[in-house]
């Protein structure tokens, strides 16, 4: 087995752990919580996803990147958009800074205050970084066609 394939085995599982992790909090969880208005339930969920989460996160990144040098794209051609392969190593750039700063907002600004009164904003970045998770797998798929 080549390198690049075991990296490519490697994004896959911890994309499976990220994106998954959030489908299954955006479309059990966060109903329930919502229809209870009881935030202890994606407050529980979270303190049991995040380290896996945070981890399949890092390693999407660091896979990501070594997959996009084995493809030539280096740091001096990132947001170049120039070819298929490009583009979409840009929007999935893009889309993971994004997530980080969704990221932050969740942990410094609305997690410690999570009440009743505020659940509606984290179910707005959970669905937010749910929809990121799923459209940079959806591009991710398009590496195999050449990019976009």
């Amino acid at each position: 087995m080549a390198l690049h394939h075991f990296i490519l085995i490697v994004h896959l599982i911890a994309a499976t752990i990220w994106v998954g992790g959030h489908l299954t909090l955006c479309i059990i969880f966060l109903p329930e919580a919502l229809r209870k208005k009881d935030p202890s339930i994606i407050l529980k969920f979270e303190r049991q996803f995040e380290p896996l989460g945070m981890s399949a996160l890092l390693t999407l990144a660091v896979s990501g990147i070594w997959m996009a040098y084995d493809f030539g794209i280096t740091l001096g051609t990132w947001f170049s958009f120039s070819g298929g392969f490009e583009k979409v190593v840009s929007i999935k750039l893009l889309l993971l800074f994004l997530t980080i700063i969704c990221a932050l907002i969740a942990q410094f600004r609305i997690i410690p205050n999570l009440n009743q009164y505020n659940l509606n904003k984290m179910a707005v970045l959970i669905i937010t970084v749910t929809l990121i998770g799923v459209t940079m797998l959806i591009l991710g798929s398009t590496f195999r066609y050449g990019g976009l």
